[in-house]
């Protein structure tokens, strides 16, 4: 069945992923865009969490955990976000539907390969502002928008050096569009200014991984993960176009006098990043990790030079989570084999705006349902979080997003007998 799936769903996957905006965050103006991408909706569940692997679910986040996959999985993944966006003065709501991950995970005994596609980056939103122009009592309304981001497609693959050890690599290309907009009115005057930016954006990025567990006493398992990605550079290429608008009765807008402006091509650092990650669980029934991840985002550069009220800082983001499974094999109560999923996250994003240091922070929990008589699920996960602060003119967003992942496993490569 998977098989059947893999090639139309990849295909769908690819034209979703160029037309879909997966935020409504004014940040996502900054940089390459609002970074989606917090793991697999079991991961996201356990507060981001990415230390623990297992035989029948994807861990994109480490390589390493490829090597322990013993069937065939095919995993999906998306969101639905809704984000309350206020200031000192005013607050409006946005809602957003997003698919966050599909890909395929093949076990080939001490060696195992995952591939797939997801988006990276998104940029969507939409403000405008109404102020008394500077030389008139006329009101001077200013608009600004964007849309686009990253995806990125990837190959990775993890070994089982020993029954303790295991390490990986994964390869990532990326590749996307980001278009912004700005227009400037005047009441009362019949044309305004538009400014428009298209930024090409490719290169790619590398990701090592290793995984290590070993047995504490009969019934308990330490583990830890470590990842590292070194700093890589991703080619802007830009255009800048600044024109004369004016609108039609019919609300089209009509260009005037259109003029192409002489901006530099960019390189945008992706900058390093170290994910260290202990925890200890007892095999099918619970288990409890945190990890802490650093980032040297003062790399971090924008994709037009003539951004001035922005800078970068390290990021550092903590996470806290687990699971817990009543009773695995269970035979006449379903909701004792459900996975219980919770965690806890902070973070620091690196992005500081008007002096001001940008942090994000969140609550999550969820479940994993299974599907009676085969080893695929349903993972649900809920997170509650706030990013950002309405101090110094900037905007506080409280969101809710809601992740629905598909983990689906079958056995291929089987040799056939005849008798």
């Amino acid at each position: 069945m998977i098989k059947k799936l893999i090639v139309p769903a990849f295909l769908l996957f690819t034209l979703i992923s160029f037309a879909q905006q997966g935020t409504s965050s004014p940040y996502s103006f900054y940089g390459i865009g609002d970074v989606k991408f917090k793991g697999t909706a079991e991961n996201r569940a356990m507060g981001g969490l990415t230390i623990y692997s297992d035989s029948i679910h994807l861990n994109f986040q480490n390589p390493a955990s490829y090597s322990n996959l013993k069937l065939t999985t095919f995993s999906l993944g998306g969101t639905y976000l809704t984000t309350n966006l206020s200031t000192n003065s005013q607050s409006e709501k946005a809602r957003r539907t997003a698919i966050d991950y599909l890909a395929v995970g093949l076990p080939l005994g001490k060696l195992g390969v995952g591939f797939g596609l997801m988006p990276y980056s998104s940029v969507g939103y939409n403000i405008q502002s109404t102020l008394a122009a500077t030389t008139t009592n006329a009101q001077e309304i200013k608009q600004y928008s964007g849309t686009g981001g990253i995806n990125k497609v990837f190959f990775g693959a993890g070994y089982a050096v020993t029954k303790k050890l295991s390490i990986g690599v994964d390869y990532s290309y990326n590749f996307g569009k980001i278009q912004t907009y700005s227009f400037r009115f005047i009441e009362g005057i019949q044309y305004g200014s538009r400014e428009k930016n298209l930024s090409d954006i490719t290169g790619g990025t590398l990701t090592a991984g290793m995984n290590f567990n070993t047995p504490i006493n009969k019934k308990i398992n330490g583990f830890a993960s470590f990842t590292y990605s070194p700093d890589s550079k991703l080619s802007s290429s830009n255009s800048r176009n600044i024109a004369t608008i004016q609108y039609s009765s019919s609300g089209a807008e009509i260009l005037v006098q259109p003029l192409e402006v002489d901006v530099a091509n960019t390189t945008i650092t992706l900058p390093s990043k170290l994910a260290v990650g202990f925890g200890v669980s007892q095999s099918k029934k619970w288990m409890l990790g945190t990890e802490v991840t650093f980032q040297k985002s003062s790399d971090m550069g924008n994709r037009f030079n003539d951004i001035n009220n922005v800078s970068y800082e390290n990021s550092t983001r903590y996470t806290l989570g687990g699971f817990y499974i009543p009773n695995y094999n269970s035979f006449s109560k379903y909701y004792e084999k459900i996975i219980y999923r919770g965690g806890l996250r902070y973070e620091n994003t690196g992005l500081i705006i008007n002096n001001t240091s940008i942090k994000d922070y969140a609550v999550t929990a969820g479940v994993g349902l299974p599907l009676m008589g085969v080893f695929s699920n349903i993972n649900i996960g809920l997170e509650y979080g706030q990013r950002g602060t309405t101090s110094a003119n900037l905007v506080q967003e409280n969101y809710t997003n809601i992740s629905i992942g598909f983990s689906l496993n079958d056995k291929w490569f089987q040799k056939r007998r005849f008798y």
